[in-house]
């Protein structure tokens, strides 16, 4: 099963989410946490992300998923409850992130390079785990989430505008050449 993504205007995608609570969780859904968990990868999957926290699919649980593409640490797969930064290295990188709830939009952001963070894994079990690179971005993306944080906040309103009127520009072209490759057929 799959969840169908929020628009960025919708307030639970903007709101601080509280620590995750198992027995609130169990009274508010009628599934397992691990299956949950398979919904959430699926519908990170289904929409092309590498990370999606809860609240961007209207779910009030202080958790998101991550990994699970070949291409990052073997495919590797993790679930983060009541994730934190426990440190961040004082170097930082500028790369383009993108975001689901922001469909093809993507922006320079600039990030800590490394952090080590604690989180809960889909068994409740503590984890800490330093992350580097790509992995170390994404956490950062997702737990923003959970801060009712999204990544357009993070850009002058120039930069957010610009990128907005590129990815227009884009979505555009891309619906012409449909539209000239259906009047073929």
């Amino acid at each position: 099963m799959t969840y169908e993504l929020l628009p960025p205007t919708d307030p639970r995608v903007l709101s601080s989410i509280a620590p995750f609570d198992i027995e609130t969780f169990k009274k508010q859904e009628k599934i397992e946490l691990k299956e949950f968990v398979d919904n959430m990868f699926e519908t990170m999957k289904k929409y092309g992300g590498i990370g999606l926290s809860a609240n961007q699919v209207g779910k009030p649980y202080r958790m998101f998923v991550m990994g699970a593409h070949p291409e990052i640490h073997k495919g590797k797969k993790w679930t983060c409850i009541n994730p934190t930064i426990v440190e961040a290295s004082k170097q930082t990188t500028r790369l383009k992130e993108g975001c689901l709830t922001f469909p093809f939009l993507f922006l320079d952001i600039e990030r800590p390079s490394a952090v080590k963070v604690k989180y809960l894994d889909e068994e409740l079990k503590e984890q800490e785990e330093d992350m580097i690179g790509i992995v170390s971005r994404c956490y950062q993306h997702e737990l923003d989430h959970m801060q009712g944080i999204v990544f357009t906040e993070k850009v002058s309103k120039f930069k957010l505008d610009y990128a907005i009127k590129k990815r227009n520009k884009e979505i555009k072209k891309v619906q012409e050449l449909w539209k000239r490759q259906s009047a073929k057929s």
